[in-house]
């Protein structure tokens, strides 16, 4: 079936069950126990991040596959998002499906039995690192040896500062010295010289 009829028939229902007001056997009801959407007719040139922002008006986004040709790497079209709370799957449905993006009418619909891709041997081996580790910078370790070395040069600066604290008190110990022996020098050459004036 052509996609543009897809999306003018999930309109058509949601238009049907909005006129009749029952709500408890909602077409959505027989997808409530996934909170996958197919998301199709994407324009090429979409990153994860642009269909993140489409969709995330709707509900926290806690997964997506942008499906992707395994040789290019360019995306095909179409992808899955999963949200974290299964009504937002019915927001998208009825308020995303049938819109324009970039010029092309997108179709958003229900996923019953969504099967995540397995990971196939020829994956890429940056692919592969990206799904294990994520794309997040790593920061904890740079931040743990920066403040190691700031430790080190705190340990540096304050031994550097009781060395020159032990010279210091070194060098007025030795002037002291130096001073009271003088003192005591010509105290005892003056008291020798008037003891022996004090003998004539």
């Amino acid at each position: 079936m052509n996609p543009l009829t897809n999306v003018k028939n999930i309109k058509k229902l949601s238009e049907q069950e909005l006129k009749s007001g029952n709500t408890v056997s909602s077409w959505h009801n027989q997808y409530k126990d996934s909170a996958w959407v197919f998301i199709g007719g994407l324009p090429y040139d979409l990153t994860e991040g642009d269909v993140l922002c489409i969709f995330s008006e709707y509900g926290e986004i806690v997964n997506i596959n942008l499906v992707r040709d395994k040789g290019t790497g360019k995306q095909k079209g179409f992808c899955f998002i999963c949200y974290e709370d299964q009504r937002s799957t019915i927001l998208a449905v009825d308020n995303l499906n049938g819109i324009k993006v970039l010029g092309r009418t997108i179709r958003v619909d229900h996923v019953a039995d969504y099967k995540p891709p397995k990971e196939s041997n020829k994956a890429d081996k940056e692919l592969s690192k990206l799904q294990r580790e994520g794309c997040a910078p790593v920061l904890t370790v740079p931040l743990v040896k920066k403040e190691e070395e700031e430790i080190k040069l705190k340990d540096k600066e304050r031994k550097r500062k009781k060395k020159e604290k032990k010279k210091k008190k070194k060098k007025e110990k030795s002037s002291k010295k130096s001073k009271k022996s003088k003192r005591d020098r010509s105290s005892s050459g003056s008291d020798s010289s008037s003891s022996d004036s004090e003998t004539d």
